[in-house]
């Protein structure tokens, strides 16, 4: 599979139950689930979907989540 994106999620906002369900409910493409204890889950099947939308960068507290478009050098979005 190639992907043209990667995401990264600070270790505590994937931590945090109440982070992981807000990133979950406003990804509009699943790329992140809410896993066993509530921990934030990242669905790599669905990384190729990502639109950059910027959703789960603005509902993250600043500089928790960064995507990365691979396709450009790694440029962070």
């Amino acid at each position: 599979m190639a992907l043209f994106i990667d995401v990264e999620v600070s270790p505590e906002v994937a931590s945090d139950a109440a982070i992981a369900a807000k990133l979950a409910e406003v990804c509009p493409v699943d790329i992140f689930a809410v896993g066993d204890g509530g921990s934030l889950e990242i669905v790599d099947a669905n990384l190729d979907e990502c639109v950059l939308c910027r959703l789960c960068i603005d509902a993250a507290p600043e500089g928790s989540v960064s995507v990365r478009k691979l396709y450009d050098g790694g440029a962070v979005l």
